[in-house]
């Protein structure tokens, strides 16, 4: 599945240009901090509006802003990995991990929750909550959340950030897995130069 982004945003005074098309695999958004990497990925998702461009992942247009395209984020059918992760507080793994089933059509679903566990190694954490978790057991709940949602592409944001080495490697491992075993796409964002060396495909640098 390919991705093909030629986008124009505007946060502020700021304007950000990305231009890049690729075919599968993971593609590293790389660059430094201020230069519009994260607001590209939540453009891809349809939380920012780009000033103008097209979208088209896998041949789906989900924004054209010259033919009026602009599908809402629950059509856009792709995971997001937050860099804060956003898993609720208040409710066990088990619960944060069904909370992304529940906007999975059937058709789309490709696991189960009990096969997302056992993918990412979180079975033994299923009923405690996300303040018991450490950095990299947090980190794959919210992969297993966002692989729930039955998604057709995975959008990750420095989801390798202030892990220690242990944990960082279990998480480099869970989304080599995503490329290699599950074969989604994944637009990443990242910061750390051998991360992108060991799991890019290609590399798309942003400049202030």
């Amino acid at each position: 599945m390919s991705f093909d982004i030629d986008l124009t945003l505007r946060r502020g005074e700021q304007t950000i240009a990305c231009r890049f098309a690729s075919h599968g695999g993971i593609t590293a958004l790389v660059g430094p901090s201020g230069a519009g990497k994260t607001s590209v990925l939540e453009a891809v998702a349809g939380l920012l509006r780009p000033a103008s461009g097209r979208i088209v992942v896998g041949g789906t247009v989900l924004f054209d802003s010259a033919a009026g395209i602009d599908l809402p984020p629950e059509a856009r059918a792709c995971g997001m990995v937050f860099q804060d992760l956003r898993l609720f507080p208040h409710r066990r793994v088990r619960e944060n991990l069904l909370f992304g089933e529940r906007f999975a059509p059937p058709e789309r679903r490709f696991l189960t929750l009990d096969e997302a566990a056992a993918f990412l190694d979180i079975t033994p954490l299923l009923g405690r909550r996300p303040r018991t978790l450490s950095g990299g057991e947090a980190q794959r709940v919210a992969i297993g959340r966002a692989l729930l949602a039955g998604p057709r592409f995975l959008l990750m944001d420095e989801p390798l950030t202030a892990l220690d080495d242990a944990r960082r490697e279990a998480v480099l491992t869970v989304i080599e897995r995503i490329r290699d075993e599950l074969a989604l796409p994944v637009l990443l964002v990242s910061h750390d130069r051998d991360d992108v060396t060991r799991l890019a495909d290609q590399v798309v640098e942003l400049r202030k």
